[in-house]
Parts: structure tokens; sequence; C-alpha cells
């Protein structure tokens, strides 16, 4: 299995990293796609350095993007095969960079949109030892039923999500919140109104709070 690579943004302190941020992009998507979300958190975050790996495949529908897995019509049951097969690549990356910088999951959040999201919250809630928080945008949680039989570790997530999305639609943030829920994993959610498969202002400055509260900061 080969290593992930992706952009990177380093701690705004230029300090040694003393918290971990993830961002998992979407569907024919890439690292790039997210890795502008750290010039807004980075001030808040000053000790975090931020990875934005590009999935593993290329993308079916994007010759210039990367997919996770491939797409067929929101199926659960290939949703679930695919998150579970991605998953060694992105649960790889996470240890080498832990190993890398010398840090703990406690010390880490994971940031993830669309199809991004169904990763983060496959690989956040599987692991030994909890993150220290997950975000995820305008996803879905891959494997609802399998859940409580699989879930090792149960830390705090947010979830935002447009009620014009278009790709995802937000009646499916409802569901995974209350598998969520039913798991025992505290959950907060957010319904961005107006907003498509995308990330607004307000999305974001309510993932800086979850954040400086998961992580500690500076408070804006």
């Amino acid at each position: 299995m080969f290593e992930l690579e992706g952009p990177s943004h380093p701690p705004a302190s230029g300090k040694p990293p003393k918290k971990l941020i993830i961002l998992l992009h979407g569907y024919g998507a890439d690292g790039a796609d997210l890795i502008g979300l750290a010039e807004p958190l980075a001030p808040l975050l000053p000790d975090a350095v931020f990875h934005a790996p590009n999935a593993p495949y290329p993308c079916d529908g994007n010759p210039f993007g990367y997919q996770w897995f491939g797409i067929s019509q929101l199926d659960p049951n290939l949703m679930f095969a695919g998150t579970r097969g991605a998953a060694p690549f992105a649960e790889a990356f996470l240890d080498a960079r832990l190993q890398e910088y010398g840090l703990t999951e406690a010390d880490t959040a994971l940031i993830g949109f669309s199809q991004g999201t169904m990763m983060s919250l496959h690989i956040g809630l599987r692991r030994e030892r909890p993150v220290a928080g997950i975000v995820g945008f305008s996803g879905v949680l891959a494997g609802m039923e399998s859940l409580q039989d699989e879930i090792r570790s149960r830390p705090p997530v947010l979830l935002v999500h447009g009620d014009a999305d278009e790709l995802i639609p937000v009646q499916l943030m409802d569901r995974t919140e209350k598998a969520l829920k039913a798991s025992g994993v505290p959950v907060e959610s957010h319904v961005a109104r107006g907003v498509g498969h995308g990330i607004d202002q307000t999305g974001l400055q309510l993932c800086a709070r979850f954040l400086l509260h998961v992580l500690g900061g500076r408070a804006p």
C-alpha cells in the first residue's frame, strides 16, 4: 500500500506543531480543495499543522481529481464497502503524521467534506484512542447499522449541512446524527439555510469554535 500525499500548512506560530488537523476532501477534488481552510483556522490554532491528503484513486468522473471510492447513487452498501476499503489509506496517513510529529490522537482533529466526511467518521470512530473531535461537512455516516458493533471511541462530532444540497440530501445529516447518538457519540449539528453542497461562512465559524473547544486555541 502506497502512502497518500497532499498539501500541508505549517503552524502559524512557526514552532513545532502541538496539534494536528487532517482535512479529507470530497469526490472528484483533491487536497488543495480543502487546505484553504487552514488560512482562516491557523491564526486561531497557531500550534496546529494542517494536512490535506489526496484520496488514493483517480476519480471516475473527473480526470483531474481523486476519489476515496466510486460513487453509485448513494447506495448504502457500496458507500460502506467503499469507506471500509479506503480506510487503511487514511489510517496509515494519520498514523504516519502522528509519528512524524510525536503527537497523539488527543492532539488531533479530523475535518471531512462530503465523501471525506464519510471517511472521517469511519476511521475516527473506530480508532482505539479517540481523536479530539471530528467535523463533517455535507456528508453522511456510511454503515449506520454496523456502527454499534464496530465503534471503539466516541469523540465529539460537529455536522454541518446545507438544506439546498443537491448531491447529498440534508435529511441524511439527520439520520447520521441519530445513528451517532444511538452509539453514544456526542453530536452537534447545524443546517445551513440556502446552502448547497459546500461550506459557507457560518459553517466555517462553527467549525472554528468547535476546534477551539476540542483542541484549545486563540479565541477570535
